[in-house]
Order: C-alpha cells, then sequence, then structure tokens
C-alpha cells in the first residue's frame, strides 16, 4: 500500500529534482546553466511561498548556505591539489615507468597500470588522472603493437574503481558524506569504508585485468603510427624582433639548428628568392616544415608568431588569437571519429572561433610531411588527422578533459619539475593528516591548497584554470535539491514507496537493490546530482526500516560511481572513447559484466562488513 501524498512543497521539491535529472542528462544543455536554472526557481520558489518547520522557515538563505558548505570548501580545495600535481609533474615519472615495461612485459604492466590508476584515483581527481594516462599508454600501445583499444577503457574503469574508496575520491563521495552528516550521521572518517570498497574495487580491477581485453573488440585508434609529425606552418617576423633586419644566413645561426625553410612570401603572394643575403624585414612569412617542438623554439629564437592563412569568418578575430603571449600556446589535436571536426573542413568551420582557437598546420596520416593548411582548407577532415592549433592555454586544457579530442604529450606547458617534490610532500601531507583524522578533509585540503599557493607550485592562471564552474554549481544545486527533499519530507515519502515494496526484503537485499538503482539512474545523470538527492532517501529507508543508515548511505555512494554502461555516464568514458575509438556498444560489453562483479561483491562485502543478515 502506497503513503499519502505529503503537502505540495514536498512534491514541488521532487518535481524540480526530477526536472533537473533531465536537464542534467541533455548534452544540448550546458551543465552549469541547467544547474543554475534549478537553483534559481528553487529560491523563487521557497521565496515567494516558504515553508515554515521545525524552528525555522525555508527561505533563500537555506539554500545560499550551500555556497560555503565544506563539501564545496573540500571539492575546489582538491581541485588545487590535484591542478599543482599535474603542473608540475609529479606523476609524470612513475606514469612512465610503467609505459616502459609494456615494452617487454605487457600483462605485468596491465596489471600495473590497473592498479597505478585505482590507488592513484583514490586521493585525487581522476580527470586529470586520465588525462595524463591516455597519451602515454596510446604511445606505448603504437610502439609495442598492442591495440590500444583492448588497453584505453580497463584503465579508465580503474580510476572510477580507485575513486569509490576512499572520501576523497571524487566529488560525489564528499557530497554523500557531508549531507550525511547533515541529517544526524556520524562522519565517515577518510578510510571508513575503504575496506568494502577494496573488496569491491579489487574484484572489478581483477576482473579487467583477466578479461578486459577479452571481451573488447578491436577497435582502430585514432593514431596509428608513432612516425614524426612535421608541419607546414607560417612565421610572421615581428618588428623590432631579433630576425627583423637580418639576413637569411644571419637567421640561419640563430635558430640554433637547420631550418627546413619552404619558401620566403613578402606581401600577399609575393615570393623572393631563399638567397643567403637576401635581408629579411618586418611582415616577411616563412614558410617552413617543422615537428610541434621546433616550431615552438623557432617563434621564440626569431620573435616570430606562428601564422596560417585565415578564412573570412576567422579573420576578423584571429589577430587577437594568434599573438604570441605568456596565455598562448599550440597542441596537436588528433580528430577523431565522434569529434565536431570529422567528415568537416577546415574552412568556415565555426569550432575554431567557439572555442578561441587558430589552427596553423595539418598533418594527414600516411604522409611523410604536412600539405600547407591553405592548400587543405577545403578537404574533408579524416580520423587520425592531426591538427596544430593554437589558443589560450585554458582553452587547451578544457579540450584535453572535454573527452572530445585526443591531445598528444607535449600539448601542454613542460611541467615545472623544480617544484615537482614540494608538490608531492604537500599533497602527501593531506592525506596522511585525513586518514589519520587530524583533521576534517574540508580543513586540510584548504591548508593544502593553500601551501601549493605559497609554494608556487602552480600560476595564478592554473589556480584559476583549477577551479571548475561547472562542478561548483552542480554540487551546490545538488546540495540545495539533497537538503529541500530532506527538510520538506520528500525523501519520507520515497523512502515509505521504497520500503512497500521492497519491505520483505532482507536488509542485505534491501541495500544491494538500492545501490544498484542509483547505479542505473547515475548511467545518464551527474553522479553527485544522484548522491545528493539519494543520500536524504537512503538515511529516510533506514529509519524506517530501523537499519542502521551507514550501510544505506555507503549503497547511495557505490551506486554513484558505478558509471561503466555508458560513454556519457562519467567525464572518463568520454575521454577514453575518443583516445581509443570506441563505440558506444563497447562501454555495454565490458560495462555490463563488470558491473554486475562490482555489484556482487560489493552487496557480499557490505552484507559481511556490516553483519546484515540475508
Amino acid at each position: 500500500m502506497l503513503p499519502p501524498i505529503p503537502d505540495w512543497h514536498a512534491m514541488a521539491a521532487l518535481a524540480l529534482a526530477v526536472l533537473a535529472l533531465i536537464l542534467f542528462s541533455q548534452d544540448r544543455f550546458r551543465l552549469e546553466s541547467s544547474a543554475l536554472l534549478i537553483f534559481t526557481i528553487l529560491v523563487v520558489l521557497f521565496y515567494l511561498f516558504p515553508m515554515a518547520g521545525p524552528g525555522q522557515v525555508l527561505q533563500p538563505q537555506f539554500f545560499f548556505l550551500g555556497f560555503g558548505n565544506e563539501a564545496i570548501i573540500a571539492i575546489v580545495s582538491l581541485m588545487i591539489c590535484a591542478k599543482a600535481l599535474e603542473h608540475t609533474g609529479a606523476l609524470q615519472a612513475t606514469a612512465r615507468g610503467i609505459a616502459d615495461a609494456w615494452i617487454t612485459r605487457p600483462r605485468l604492466a596491465l596489471l600495473a597500470t590497473l592498479m597505478l590508476s585505482a590507488v592513484l584515483s583514490m586521493f585525487m581527481n581522476n580527470t586529470p588522472l586520465v588525462a595524463m594516462l591516455l597519451p602515454l599508454l596510446v604511445g606505448v600501445a603504437m610502439r609495442s603493437k598492442i591495440d590500444a583499444s583492448k588497453i584505453l577503457m580497463p584503465a579508465g574503469y580503474a580510476a572510477i574503481l580507485g575513486g569509490m574508496c576512499t572520501v576523497m575520491g571524487s566529488a560525489s563521495n564528499i557530497v554523500v558524506v557531508s549531507i550525511a552528516t547533515g541529517l544526524g550521521m556520524q562522519r565517515l572518517g577518510m578510510m571508513d569504508f575503504a575496506i568494502p570498497a577494496g573488496i569491491g574495487a579489487g574484484a572489478g580491477i581483477l576482473f579487467l585485468w583477466l578479461f578486459g581485453s577479452r571481451l573488447l573488440p578491436t577497435r582502430k585508434a585514432p593514431l596509428e603510427n608513432t612516425e614524426p609529425r612535421v608541419f607546414n606552418g607560417s612565421l610572421y617576423l615581428s618588428a623590432g624582433g631579433p630576425a627583423d633586419g637580418k639576413t637569411i644566413a644571419e637567421v640561419l645561426s640563430m635558430a640554433r639548428g637547420p631550418i627546413r625553410l619552404r619558401e620566403i612570401e613578402r606581401g600577399e603572394g609575393v615570393f623572393v628568392a631563399r638567397l643567403p643575403t637576401l635581408r629579411l624585414k618586418a611582415g616577411d612569412r616563412l614558410h617552413v616544415r617543422e615537428t610541434p617542438s621546433r616550431l615552438r623554439e623557432l617563434e621564440t629564437l626569431l620573435g616570430a608568431t606562428l601564422h596560417a592563412g585565415q578564412d573570412k569568418a576567422a579573420a576578423s578575430s584571429s589577430s587577437k588569437v594568434v599573438k604570441r603571449a605568456e596565455e598562448q600556446q599550440i597542441a596537436e589535436i588528433v580528430v577523431t571519429s565522434n569529434s565536431p571536426l570529422h567528415g568537416r573542413k577546415v574552412e568556415g568551420n565555426p569550432f575554431f572561433q567557439q572555442n578561441n582557437l587558430v589552427p596553423l598546420a595539418l598533418h594527414r596520416k600516411g604522409e611523410s610531411g604536412s600539405a600547407s593548411l591553405d592548400a587543405q582548407r577545403n578537404v574533408e577532415l579524416e580520423a587520425g588527422d592531426v591538427l596544430l592549433v593554437q589558443g589560450r592555454k585554458e582553452a587547451i586544457r578544457q579540450l584535453k578533459i572535454s573527452g572530445i579530442f585526443l591531445l598528444l604529450d607535449g600539448a601542454l606547458d613542460a611541467p615545472m619539475a623544480a617544484r615537482r617534490n614540494l608538490a608531492i610532500a604537500i599533497s602527501l601531507g593531506v592525506v596522511a593528516t585525513a586518514i589519520t583524522g587530524l583533521m576534517p578533509i574540508s580543513v586540510c585540503a584548504l591548508a593544502g591548497a593553500g601551501m601549493m599557493i605559497v609554494g608556487k607550485c602552480l600560476t595564478r592562471e592554473q589556480l584559476r584554470s583549477a577551479v571548475d564552474t561547472r562542478v561548483i554549481m552542480l554540487v551546490v544545486t545538488s546540495l540545495a535539491l539533497g537538503n529541500t527533499i530532506a527538510y520538506t519530507g520528500g525523501s519520507q515519502y520515497l523512502a515509505e514507496v521504497f520500503t512497500s515494496q521492497a519491505g520483505g526484503l532482507s536488509q542485505a537485499m534491501v541495500v544491494a537493490v538500492l545501490m544498484l538503482a542509483v547505479a542505473l539512474v547515475t548511467e545518464l545523470v551527474s553522479n553527485s546530482a544522484v548522491a545528493a538527492m539519494g543520500t536524504p532517501i537512503a538515511f529516510s529507508v533506514a529509519t524506517s526500516l530501523g537499519m542502521p543508515p551507514e550501510p544505506l548511505v555507503l549503497a547511495v555512494l557505490f551506486g554513484a560511481n558505478m558509471s561503466y554502461l555508458t560513454p556519457a555516464g562519467y567525464q572518463v568514458n568520454m575521454m577514453v572513447m575518443s583516445a581509443g575509438g570506441y563505440r558506444a556498444s563497447d562501454f555495454l560489453r565490458l560495462g555490463i559484466p563488470l558491473q554486475l562483479v562490482v555489484w556482487i561483491a560489493l552487496s557480499i562485502s557490505m552484507a559481511w562488513y556490516y553483519d546484515l543478515p540475508w
């Protein structure tokens, strides 16, 4: 028998939660815009129609507290710490060591890769971790003649598995712990659920190691060879620069090595002879064919600017983008089958304007050199083509973690190796302090972020780019919705509906069913949103059944991390899909058995750990 319908405040909160889940699952809506819309409706609704509750009136101030919630403080601080680790290259030595082992002992190297991905993701955001590992693993696959599609998806899944083992493993974990503590449950420590989570994660990693490559089909990766990519680029000489007024012979001596100079353009379509005594002028274009690293070096040595002919649509804005300044950099983008560049022309493509990027050169697969970009603007791009682009560092970083493209190693600035040991020491201190319980995670993470800044482990620009406003807005809105559902009685109503249908199940089965239900929902919706809305429901279910709340709350936490069935379920999945050339069906082929293995292992470990009857 279903319980009676609660008052309209609770139903309005539940309706907003459903609307949020729908909006968050739609790719055509920006995540932060959807979150802001839901948050605004929530605030305005309860301002016009406040709800009187025990001890207070539910008004806008109640929702604004989310911006100062300890979950937000912890998440932002951990973002800064992870960015400092990425910027200093603190993890590259370990990752490259394992990458080298792939050449001699691939099976053991696969296990080491899975373990490294899982262990590191327990203590840092898995998005920059996977962004660092993918180019290395793609390179390893090409050098050792191993199909990249056999190793990239298991490595991505291992990062997700490791992230569910600690409080700081993912943003959704922090959200669950924060909401549960606010509802009256004893605060979960850093490693309080590491044993049951570790059993589930261990079962998943063992399964991936033994069967992952066997279940995955061979897919054609976007990049197929390791030949040095040589681009035809143009260097514009600046007035007063080191090369202005110098002869070609003098410029060649300045360049610290040979230059493959194809031609010199002086004025539109006017070319001059490449004589050693020719004196160069500001505005000359040196058409060269070099590797990206050599092009970057020549920019600095000659005081030149990398540029390519612009189509008319981009001409008005290109001058702002192409000026070589500290915030500008170049990157190699591999065109993948699911990217917005595939099958499109460079000419008139709005992608470059939307992302404030300038295409500089093109390397086509199977060619020893690269054709002039001007000559290739009307050719449709194919999977495997490599574009050299220039843009702001933050724009290129966002491309790298978006999952739409594969950016090759060296796309971002060289890390500050001098600060590497300091960044590692600070991060270990944060982890140790959290594990021992000397400080709450929000406090020790904030202290760690402060020390990273004081220790100059990242620049001001990197500090700004470390904080993802999409995550902040999503978490704030999810916290507001979760707390509202609990406060208005919506969670109690849903708990009564759940117990009326599952009341005959044992406690262990209730935990297992709730975990699976959350896992299926989070395949389509942000896991932080599902975690925030599911936690008060789990707490109310525990109250209704007379169970301790911790196993049910953890069922929500674990379920929110079990995103294996769709590429849209987790950002890591999107990144892996581009790099490995996967199809959406490939995630089902490996994700379904993996989800069953992890779900069964977690259900058994939870029943054993919390002594729940079957």
